[in-house]
């Protein structure tokens, strides 16, 4: 993900988290609530819960929230080594279908590792 891309995405994932949220629906509201609070410390620290959630979307194959949780994960102090090892959990769960959401999330973390990527701090759109 280029840089410019990068910053479009989070660009459009903050102000369309803030458009759906001004919306008066409380199963969306409660939702985006409840995955925010999903993602706080708690019995497991953030760092391995964002590791989860990198798992869970690499299989879901979703390349939104790959990227948020890269850069989620990258955040928290995840190592390049400890990624590759989260990142061959997902390929074996998920299967070689995997692979090209690997090569995008490989490419954004040796950008973050450049520190040519700028996520911000808003959520994936799937995660609030």
């Amino acid at each position: 993900m280029s840089d410019d891309r990068l910053a479009e995405f989070t660009a459009f994932r903050q102000r369309m988290n803030e458009r759906i949220l001004a919306e008066d629906n409380q199963v969306v509201r409660r939702f985006f609530a409840l995955d925010t609070q999903t993602y706080k410390a708690g019995a497991l620290d953030v760092k391995t819960k964002e590791m989860l959630g990198l798992v869970a979307s690499l299989v879901l194959r979703c390349d939104d929230c790959i990227s948020y949780h890269v850069a989620q994960c990258k955040e928290a102090g995840v190592e390049r080594d400890a990624f590759f090892e989260v990142f061959s959990v997902g390929l074996v769960v998920g299967g070689s279908i995997v692979i090209p959401h690997l090569r995008r999330a490989v490419d954004l973390l040796d950008q973050l590792e450049q520190g040519s990527a700028d996520t911000g701090a808003a959520g994936c759109p799937d995660h609030a």
